[in-house]
């Protein structure tokens, strides 16, 4: 029986904590819906103890009827907590620091005050009949010893799961799943897996993690996250699928559409080449794989692009060969001879190198007209 990992969205928390990205309140309910509509179990949607809009944001996807968990984001503080039981959503993420550097610098605390101040606000949610996840925050720098005791004192309050967070992004797949598998061999709690790219390693991590044991894994889409990003939805949820065979109860047809409404909300452009939404993941041109992906797609292509709500393009320049050339003219109805096509193909490669681009279809369709008039002249054989 595959496996089942749970997935919980964080664009419109931590994904807004991207430097310079702000969502309106029509955009943060509008991700949420597209989220719920995916199949996103559970979302992390703000900060209630921040008041105004974003509390008015939090109450309105919370009163949405989405079949997600709704949760806030709170520090370890009763205030925080309060302010999200107000704002009616089902569960909390309650946040502190456990590396030494963080509570030596950033709280100006001690170890014992951490627990403490965890354990009250954890207390607390719990007696309200909340959903609680415990975030170890720098938990990849963190002491082991005292994320254990950490993790094990936040289970006796009630904690539903802990939030593994790889803070400043410093692990790699390796130390991930040794770090991830000796905690579960210390402390029967659901693990969740929060990780940042620093080092371009957030999905993979997050991947890591989860064959570690993970329960659950925190993304946002499109990677959005402070720094260099998150683990982006689209990637994790793919991999998952294709990759290590889990059950994946995401609606993969929405992905492209999701992804371009928050690259748009986020102002932040959706590249190219990026992975699983990216235009190029689907783009050929070099004359081999085209040859081979008409031949038969998974020479080229893992999975059908109509998955992710994608389409295979034949784009036609420098690298092109003759087979490129004769299907992007069947595209559009038009079948031309080998010798045609080879013809054409010196043309397209000696204006791919001038312009220093792929031609537009319009470019060859032009091409060839100019091509088909030289011949009548009788200036080509």
């Amino acid at each position: 029986m595959a496996k089942k990992i749970i997935f919980v969205d964080t664009t419109l928390r931590d994904g807004e904590q991207t430097a310079g990205v702000v969502f309106a309140k029509r955009e943060k309910l509008q991700i949420a819906k597209m989220l719920d509509k995916l199949g996103v179990d559970q979302l992390e949607v703000g900060i209630p103890v921040m008041g105004g809009e974003e509390q008015e944001a939090i109450q309105e996807i919370a009163g949405a009827n989405l079949k997600a968990s709704i949760m806030a984001w709170n520090r370890a503080v009763i205030r925080d907590v309060q302010e999200s039981i107000k704002c009616g959503v089902d569960a909390v993420a309650i946040s502190i620091s456990t590396s030494d550097i963080h509570i030596t610098n950033k709280l100006k605390s001690s170890r014992e005050k951490v627990i403490y101040d965890m354990t009250a606000a954890a207390d607390y949610a719990k007696s309200f009949g909340l959903y609680v996840s415990v975030n170890a925050e720098d938990a990849s720098r963190t002491d082991f010893g005292f994320l254990c005791e950490f993790a094990r004192t936040a289970k006796k309050a009630g904690a539903n799961r802990l939030r593994y967070c790889d803070t400043v992004g410093i692990l790699n797949p390796i130390s991930t799943f040794e770090r991830i598998k000796a905690l579960r061999e210390e402390i029967d709690i659901d693990i969740e897996m929060h990780t940042h790219d620093d080092f371009g390693m957030a999905t993979a991590n997050a991947i890591s993690g989860i064959m570690a044991g993970a329960t659950h894994v925190g993304v946002t889409v499109n990677g959005l996250g402070e720094r260099a990003g998150n683990a982006a939805l689209e990637e994790v949820g793919m991999a998952l699928k294709h990759l290590l065979e889990y059950e994946v109860s995401l609606d993969t047809s929405h992905f492209l559409e999701l992804s371009r409404y928050v690259s748009q909300a986020s102002n932040r452009d959706l590249p190219v080449w990026k992975a699983i939404v990216g235009t190029n993941m689907f783009a050929h041109e070099s004359g081999i794989h085209v040859d081979g992906a008409l031949k038969n797609p998974l020479t080229y292509e893992v999975l059908d692009p109509k998955e992710i709500g994608l389409e295979r393009q034949i784009i036609i320049g420098k690298h092109s060969g003759s087979a490129s050339i004769k299907q992007k003219f069947r595209e559009y109805g038009t079948e031309i001879s080998d010798q045609e096509a080879q013809d054409l193909l010196e043309k397209v490669r000696s204006a791919a190198i001038s312009l220093k681009r792929t031609l537009f279809d319009k470019e060859l369709v032009y091409m060839y007209e100019e091509y088909l008039e030289q011949k009548l002249r009788g200036e080509i054989k």
